[in-house]
Formats: C-alpha cells, sequence, structure tokens
C-alpha cells in the first residue's frame, strides 16, 4: 500500500496544528513528515524530505507561500493553498504553479479532506499513466518465444505444426498421430530441445500470435481469443496474463498509451 507524505506549512501554530488534527491521515494513507512555521523553513523540508502534498499558507513571514512553490517546483509534489484573504491574484497565480486547490479560512475539515482525496486520486492517475509510458517500451515488443538453438527434426516438425494449426485445438495425442511417435517420447524429445513443455510452448506462441493482432487493432478481443485457439475468453485471458503480467486489455491500454 502506498503511503502518500504530508508536509504542513502555516505560520500560526493553532491553525497549523488544528490543520494536522483535522487530516484523517489513517483513512487517506497518508503519513506527517514535516510542519513548517515560515516558507523558508518549508522549501527546506520540501528539498529534504520530499513530500507527496504540501498545505501551505499563502501570506508568512521570510517568505510567502507561493514564493516557497516558486523556490520548489523542481520537486514532485502536490500543493493546496489555504488563506485568510479572498484575492483573486493569489488564485490566479497559484494556478499557474500547477496548485491543486484553493483554501480559504477558516478551513472546513470535511473540505480538506476531500481536497486530499482529490490530490490523491490525481498522484495515482499520474503514476499510473507514467507507469504505462514506462512499461511501453518494455512490452510492447517483446518475445516469449527465445529461438531454439539446438536443432531437431522432431522438435522442428512439433514446431512447424504448432504454426499451422495455433488456431485450431491441438494436444499432444494430435502430435503423436501426425508424427507416429509415441506422445512420451515426443514430450521428452521437445522438453531437451526447447528446454520449455510442449504445452507452455504451444500457450507463448498463442499469446505472442494474440499481441500481434492487437497490435492490428482490426479484430475485437473475443475474436483474437478464438482465432489464437482459445475457445474459452476467460481462459485467454488467464494465460495471457501469466505470460504478460497484464490482461488483453490492460495490454491495449499499455501500447496506446503516449509518450
Amino acid at each position: 500500500m502506498i503511503v502518500y507524505r504530508v508536509l504542513v506549512v502555516e505560520d500560526e501554530e493553532v491553525i497549523r496544528k488544528g490543520l494536522i488534527m483535522s487530516i484523517d491521515f489513517e483513512g487517506l494513507n497518508c503519513v506527517l513528515i514535516g510542519e513548517a512555521s515560515n516558507g523558508e523553513e518549508g522549501a527546506m523540508l520540501i528539498k529534504e524530505r520530499k513530500p507527496d502534498i504540501v498545505i501551505t499558507d499563502v501570506t508568512m513571514p521570510l517568505m510567502n507561500g507561493i514564493e516557497m512553490i516558486e523556490q520548489t517546483l523542481d520537486y514532485n509534489y502536490t500543493s493546496i493553498i489555504i488563506s485568510g484573504y479572498n484575492e483573486f491574484t493569489y488564485a490566479k497565480k497559484a494556478i499557474r504553479l500547477g496548485v491543486c486547490d484553493y483554501l480559504l479560512k477558516p478551513i472546513d475539515k470535511k473540505e480538506l479532506n476531500d481536497v486530499i482525496q482529490q490530490v490523491i486520486e490525481q498522484i495515482e492517475t499520474l503514476n499510473y499513466y507514467k507507469a504505462l509510458i514506462k512499461k511501453r517500451g518494455e512490452i510492447a515488443d517483446i518475445q516469449l518465444l527465445d529461438p531454439i538453438k539446438k536443432e531437431d527434426s522432431l522438435a522442428s516438425s512439433m514446431i512447424d505444426y504448432v504454426k499451422l494449426h495455433y488456431k485450431e485445438k491441438i494436444s499432444m495425442s494430435d502430435i503423436s498421430k501426425y508424427l507416429n511417435y509415441s506422445e512420451s517420447l515426443l514430450s521428452k524429445r521437445f522438453k531437451r530441445y526447447a528446454n520449455i513443455t510442449f504445452n507452455d510452448y504451444l500457450n507463448r506462441f498463442r499469446v505472442q500470435k494474440a499481441m500481434d493482432f492487437i497490435k492490428l487493432g482490426t479484430y475485437n478481443m473475443y475474436e483474437i481469443s478464438d482465432v489464437c485457439g482459445f475457445s474459452d475468453y476467460k481462459y485467454f485471458s488467464v494465460v495471457f496474463k501469466k505470460y504478460m503480467g497484464c490482461s488483453p486489455k490492460q495490454f491495449i491500454d499499455i501500447i496506446s498509451s503516449k509518450a
């Protein structure tokens, strides 16, 4: 479970403590990592402790909240501005700096927690898409089948059979009848030369084909499941996730994400 790190910056101690007491840290999966009484101290703590969320007053001694945010823009956090002054200039500058919300004193406890929840949802959404973009480069061109380095006529014939019949129901019994060798001999021979079982190879081949069809964008997922030899879509999804670490739908999201 991800725990979100919160920093509170407010020059009036009573208000600062009140803010801290108002936050439902446990319910929001948050933890307080520090508190500061002015912008300079707040900027120092942002740089040292790297919070996810900063709740800050605007008007403070030494450095105000807006200046503090301007000085720490390179640090990856989301800020919530609080102020006793309903001034549009503050709100406008706060928006330009990417502040999530602008709350007026006296702060309503429910409103504060609702805003923090919104911030967390924004962070999670951003992190999700960052992960998609990162994973896209790792997953889009993945190859599930390593080339078989050792040559073996029987193993090669079994692979050729898969290439021709992967859309159909295939069993070792079918291969045995086709090549006129016992199932036991074929199984051992394939494992010996391919370093994986025949069923493992067959599933990998089908999932690889499924990825190719998904990238084409011509068929829907049920059609792809069927054309790749999976008569049951749920089973197809289970096998796909086993080898790819994500469902077919998640795979589409990943390869469709924009860098």
